[in-house]
């Protein structure tokens, strides 16, 4: 923590997806709503934020992380219930969708976690993408 330091420096996000060098976010979907933290779902609010991600496309380490597990964002199994716990730079926080190398270990920054699963099988016409939660569900839109 940078308890001790006068200036406060915020964790950006590296690249998290090929074909993606900038973190585009995920917009409005006729069908399937909206990628930012806090769009309306029908059981709630979305408690992440989505970035643009093809299916089957490479998912970066967006710097150095830790693996903590497997994440599986819903109780039912489908085709993209799979996803991966992370922790680094201080932040504890989740990608859905994801289909990891490996669920434990470390990598360092722009290493390959793994790969986006095929969205358009469970959602057709989506934009396909990685969902980034944070640990606490607090909004993630302010490290990218």
């Amino acid at each position: 923590s940078n308890t001790g330091n006068s200036f406060h420096f915020t964790v950006k996000f590296g690249p998290l997806c090929s074909g993606n060098s900038s973190n585009r976010k995920r917009g409005c979907d006729t069908k399937y709503g909206c990628g930012n933290y806090g769009a309306s779902r029908t059981h709630g609010s979305h408690e992440g934020l989505d970035i643009v991600c093809a299916d089957g496309a490479t998912v970066y380490a967006p710097f150095d992380v830790k693996l903590n597990g497997k994440a599986a964002p819903y109780k039912q199994n489908n085709a993209i219930n799979d996803g991966i716990n992370l922790s680094g730079e201080g932040l504890c926080f989740k990608l859905f969708y994801v289909k990891p190398d490996s669920y434990s270990g470390a990598l360092k920054k722009g290493q390959k976690i793994g790969t986006l699963l095929p969205m358009q099988n469970v959602y057709p016409g989506i934009t396909s993408h990685v969902h980034v939660q944070m640990c606490d569900k607090s909004d993630p839109t302010k490290y990218f």
